[in-house]
């Protein structure tokens, strides 16, 4: 069995959508199981379907809007840096709501319903391929799977919305009696989940650099340091979830093949820029050329990892 498994990464998920494009469409990969945790379990259904001209037109013409309902901060442009600073008045108008988060992603949950439709869910949940969107469970403290073959096409939409709901900045879901958030905070690489479901080899784009390029500017207001700090941890997790994929495998006789960024795309991947995201595809897809260049003549040994 042969496993596809996205991270999380918010707007550089462009990048992974070009890394996925060279493998099913030049290498003629076929998965049985996709995973992915954020934004990549926003690409997955659509690469299960081979509809990968559909999502890239997805991600390559997204902006705020498309992701926000209630935005809780502003950004500026200068000498080609972006930087963040809150809009006061969206984050008052949430709290007045009772909301208790500072912006509201309800616009991503529309976009999802419009860009998967019913007739593509019942094609992927009556075939042989298994999608799964990571969660968190911020009530029971866990991380959850949730599988196509599980749900209905309303629910099935919710969970990848909650998927990417990176908290405190976009939506908090309260389901089925408990408080739902992006399954990053949790598991931001499911490479184990992937090896537990019984693939013997993974194919895992990382959207991040495989070894830290970043010294981070000090940060400018509140929403800078909060970003930040959730980079951070968000960071630690994603080696954390590494190190245990790469264990799993050499125990159970998988091979995992890694497509890391080659540079630092954003900083803050929470700005949805389409002419980056543009850019950033087609990154995506010419690394994985080069790289699968390189590796062409390599035949890796079972619990060997590239």
């Amino acid at each position: 069995m042969r496993a596809l498994v996205i991270s999380g990464g918010g707007s550089k998920g462009a990048f992974a959508g070009g890394v996925a494009q060279y493998l099913m469409e030049e290498l003629h990969h076929k998965y049985d199981l996709f995973l992915g945790t954020s934004t990549g379990s926003l690409l997955i259904s659509h690469l299960a379907l081979q509809k990968i001209e559909k999502i890239k037109e997805v991600y390559t013409s997204v902006n705020q809007h498309s992701i926000f309902s209630n935005c809780p901060f502003t950004i500026q442009k200068k000498h080609g840096v972006h930087t963040i600073g809150i809009d006061h008045w969206n984050v008052l108008k949430n709290f007045y709501k009772g909301r208790k988060t500072f912006g509201e992603s309800r616009n991503l949950l529309k976009l999802i319903k419009r860009t998967l439709t019913v007739e593509e869910f019942e094609i992927l949940k009556q075939g042989p391929k298994e999608i799964i969107a990571t969660v968190s469970n911020l009530s029971l403290n866990q991380v959850e799977y949730k599988s196509i073959n599980d749900y209905s096409y309303e629910e099935f939409c919710e969970w990848i919305w909650i998927s990417c709901n990176y908290t405190p900045f976009m939506s908090l879901v309260r389901k089925n009696g408990c408080e739902y958030a992006d399954g990053g905070l949790g598991n931001m690489v499911p490479i184990e989940e992937a090896i537990k479901r019984g693939a013997k080899e993974v194919d895992v784009i990382v959207l991040q650099t495989e070894v830290s390029h970043l010294n981070r500017l000090p940060s400018r207001n509140a929403f800078s340091l909060l970003t930040t700090m959730f980079e951070y941890m968000l960071d630690r997790i994603e080696h954390q979830n590494i190190r245990i994929g790469k264990y799993v495998a050499k125990h159970n006789d998988a091979i995992i093949n890694f497509y890391y960024t080659p540079t630092v795309l954003t900083t803050n991947s929470l700005i949805f820029d389409k002419e980056k995201m543009t850019v950033w595809w087609e990154s995506g897809y010419n690394f994985a050329k080069y790289k699968n260049t390189e590796l062409n003549q390599i035949e890796p040994e079972k619990g060997e990892v590239l």
